[in-house]
């Protein structure tokens, strides 16, 4: 519960909201009843993916927190990997299930079977972007980013801010191009560029940092009239001004999500804005909704968990503050 106590620090209801667990006078009678909730919590991604990092914590201080287990799998950007993962938990007879999804249909039917099982399913960071509708992935609530909003936003910004024009082409790469995000979070970004009358052009990273850089830094070698570049997640973010550098040219660049280079970028301005979804959120309420669910009956409510305000050069300094552990 590291995070959350540092988080909590200062807070003049922190004897309330953070509480150890069991600290609670209605909680004490059944501590060992919570002992036995065990949440799968299901991130799609690699492990290795350091955004995710803030995700876990999230999650790991919301368990200690309510007093239920966790147990952290990683679905390797492998979706018979990730199917395996929640199949083996409901077999087991996982008592919820947390889980990111990247594919609209790739886990209806195993998640809608839990659902039908009984087992309580909430989704962070990727939803079906059905969001729930008849036919879609079943779920009670999805604690995320907006990825269209937060997309258009971030589009209005580049081009107000740098003069994007009509007929203009606008660079937006993303690890996957198939992914639920990347395709929400393009369709946003294109909304803008729309409007304005601007074209953009998509390509596939991955999340090797080393080579996105190759991959964009090709891409702009080749495409010298490219107005901006618009990274579509964390890992072409990172990597846009270092690409810009070694093509020669001298053109805008902004993205999603952060890290501690990502905010040492927009604070030296080199990046214009960036969109935090705040991951740590993510983590955090989807366990917290669901051990309350568990306990209480009480009904897990859908979350927006960013967007709408980007993150420039005028208030970076407490997401770089907190920059891998909680942003």
């Amino acid at each position: 519960m590291r995070f959350a106590r540092k988080l909590c620090a200062g807070i003049a209801l922190s004897m309330v909201l953070c509480m150890a667990p069991g600290a609670y006078a209605f909680d004490a009678d059944h501590k060992a009843e919570w002992s036995k909730i065990n949440i799968l919590f299901v991130p799609w991604s690699q492990s290795s993916n350091p955004f995710f990092e803030a995700v876990v914590n999230g999650a790991k201080d919301a368990a200690e927190q309510q007093g239920v287990n966790i147990d952290v799998q990683f679905g390797e950007e492998d979706q018979q990997h990730q199917l395996g993962i929640l199949e083996t938990g409901i077999a087991n007879k996982v008592t919820g299930i947390a889980v990111n999804i990247a594919d609209d249909n790739a886990y209806v039917d195993v998640l809608c079977n839990a659902m039908k099982q009984g087992i309580p399913v909430v989704t962070f960071n990727i939803d079906d972007s059905r969001h729930g509708a008849p036919g879609s992935t079943c779920r009670l609530a999805f604690m995320g980013q907006n990825f269209v909003d937060s997309g258009y936003v971030l589009g209005k910004r580049m081009i107000e801010e740098h003069g994007l024009k009509k007929g203009d082409v606008v660079f937006t790469p993303v690890e996957a191009p198939q992914a639920t995000y990347a395709v929400q979070r393009h369709a946003g970004v294109q909304k803008a560029l729309e409007e304005a009358g601007i074209t953009s052009e998509i390509l596939g990273t991955g999340n090797d940092h080393a080579q996105a850089l190759n991959l964009m830094t090709q891409y702009l070698l080749g495409h010298p009239n490219t107005a901006a570049v618009i990274g579509l997640g964390q890992t072409p973010t990172s990597q846009a001004v270092q690409a810009i550098k070694d093509s020669g040219l001298k053109i805008p660049a902004g993205g999603f999500d952060i890290s501690k280079e990502i905010l040492d970028q927009v604070a030296s301005g080199e990046l214009t804005a960036v969109v935090d979804q705040q991951p740590y959120s993510q983590g955090y309420y989807s366990v917290t909704q669901l051990a309350l669910y568990l306990k209480y009956g009480l009904y897990p409510s859908e979350m927006d968990t960013g967007g709408k305000g980007l993150i420039d050069k005028s208030n970076y300094q407490l997401a770089q503050k907190w920059a891998g552990p909680v942003r």
